[in-house]
């Protein structure tokens, strides 16, 4: 079986290192950009009408080897999957982002924990009734 992955854009942030990335984006205040590719910009249609973004990264400085991680502020090891770590075998990586605006192929956002340059994978609409634990 072959997968392929067509990135659709990438990530513009301030975030040079991983050391320079917050825990997790959603903790942050950071405004970055997505740049989505001229050939998906039809794909954009109507996204400005959502507050809130599911965006799918693939975090292409993983060290994609890793299969147990400590997480921050705990000393148990626990399996990759039981973790948000970005290093582990596909990786992977999801955010949920406040969408600030939309300008052409460009998205702002806030809450994006992405390094800079960061392929982006896909985009998908935060929908609270569907997405929120309120069942």
């Amino acid at each position: 079986m072959t997968i392929e992955l067509v990135p659709i854009g990438y990530v513009k942030s301030p975030y040079r290192e991983r050391k320079d990335a917050p825990r997790q984006g959603r903790l942050s205040d950071t405004v970055s950009e997505i740049i989505i590719k001229d050939r998906f910009l039809p794909g954009l249609a109507d996204v400005e009408k959502k507050s809130h973004l599911i965006v799918l990264l693939w975090f292409d400085r993983a060290d994609r080897a890793v299969l147990r991680a400590t997480p921050p502020g705990t000393s148990a090891e626990h399996g990759v999957f039981a973790t948000r770590s970005p290093d582990r075998p596909n990786p992977v990586a999801f955010s949920v982002v406040d969408l600030i605006e939309r300008e052409g192929n460009v998205l702002r956002v806030r809450g994006l924990d992405a390094l800079d340059g960061t392929p982006v994978i896909d985009i998908k609409p935060w929908l609270p009734d569907l997405d929120g634990l309120n069942r």
